[in-house]
C-alpha cells in the first residue's frame, strides 16, 4: 500500500491509498485545499474546522448536484436509444412495405405483358 503526504489548510496529512492512486489522490486534496482557501477568502478566519465541514459540505452538493445531472443524461440516452430503435423499426416497416407494393407491381406488369403478348399473337 502506497502513502503520499498532502496538504490540506497548511497542514500536512499523511494518507494511504493503492499503488498507482497517488496521483488522484493528491489531485483530490488540492481540489479541497483550493476549496477551503476560497471559503477562507470569502468568510475570513472563522476557524479551521468550520472552514472544513463547510468545504466539504460544498463538495457534497456540487457531487450530488453532478449526479443528478448524471442520471438526467442517463435517462436523455436511454431515451434517445428507445426512440432510434423506434425510428429504425418504423423504417423496417416502411422498407417492408414498400417492397411488398414493389413486387405486387411487378407481378401486375408481368401479368399484363402476358396477356398483351398473348393478344398480340391471336390476331
Amino acid at each position: 500500500m502506497a502513502q503520499v503526504a498532502v496538504t490540506i489548510a497548511g497542514r500536512v496529512y499523511r494518507v494511504a491509498c493503492d499503488e498507482g492512486e497517488e496521483e488522484h489522490l493528491d489531485e483530490l486534496a488540492r481540489t479541497v485545499d483550493g476549496k477551503i482557501k476560497s471559503m477562507r477568502q470569502r468568510f475570513g478566519e472563522i476557524g479551521d474546522q468550520r472552514l472544513t465541514v463547510m468545504a466539504a459540505i460544498t463538495l457534497a452538493d456540487e457531487l450530488a448536484e453532478e449526479r443528478q445531472r448524471a442520471t438526467a443524461l442517463q435517462a436523455e440516452l436511454a431515451e434517445l436509444k428507445a426512440k432510434s430503435t423506434q425510428g429504425s423499426s418504423r423504417n423496417d416497416e416502411w422498407a417492408d412495405r414498400v417492397a411488398q407494393s414493389l413486387n405486387e407491381a411487378a407481378l401486375r406488369i408481368e401479368r399484363m405483358t402476358h396477356e398483351l403478348n398473348g393478344s398480340g399473337r391471336s390476331e
